[in-house]
């Protein structure tokens, strides 16, 4: 069984939303406004899409742990 998951993060400036995916948790694509809400979104979602996609049989004592990595570019002017 793997140990830590990698996720992705990236900022999305269109929506406003940070955009998770992930090629560790199978089915994983969610959104979330800030880092924070996405992370509790992933801890109760893991688990879940693990469980579901027979990755890994999930019990109450298990423990798993996941990587959060995440990437934001922005532009900006230069005063002239």
């Amino acid at each position: 069984m793997q140990s830590n998951y990698r996720i992705q993060a990236d900022w999305d400036p269109e929506a406003g939303v940070w955009c998770a995916t992930s090629d560790d948790v199978p089915g994983l694509a969610t959104e979330a406004a800030t880092i924070e809400s996405l992370t509790r979104k992933l801890r109760v979602m893991i688990p879940e899409l693990l469980e579901a996609n027979h990755v890994v049989p999930v019990t109450g004592t298990d423990t798993i742990s996941f990587e959060l990595v995440s990437h934001r570019q922005e532009s900006i002017r230069l005063a002239s």
